[in-house]
């Protein structure tokens, strides 16, 4: 009987602490915009803080973009390396080479 009691205890507290989890003004557990407004709004931050914190905010974004921008720039020549490697029956690493030495030239 005390097994069972200690098994919805268990049960009960695990849920408790998973439902205070989803209601926590942490911001690892925000996903979306309420969350993160509910997390701000819990630092209590002066206008300074918070134009600081958007500059920092937009600096990261842009860098971020940045960074996707590039990869896909890459992904995109990789792939039109590959169709031309196709297109000339050739390797991949032949067509790398032939561009390095035209490069050179």
């Amino acid at each position: 009987m005390t097994t069972d009691i200690d098994l919805q205890s268990a049960i009960a507290a695990l849920d408790e602490y998973g439902y205070e989890k989803k209601l926590s003004t942490d911001l690892e557990q925000a996903r979306n915009k309420q969350q993160m407004l509910k997390y701000l709004q819990s630092l209590d931050y002066s206008l300074r803080r918070m134009l600081i914190l958007q500059e920092a905010v937009n600096e990261l974004v842009e860098e971020k973009k940045s960074q996707l921008a590039l990869q896909e720039n890459i992904q995109t020549y990789k792939t039109k390396v590959i169709n031309l490697s196709r297109e000339l029956n050739m390797s991949y690493n032949e067509v790398l080479e032939l561009m390095a030495r035209m490069d050179k030239r």
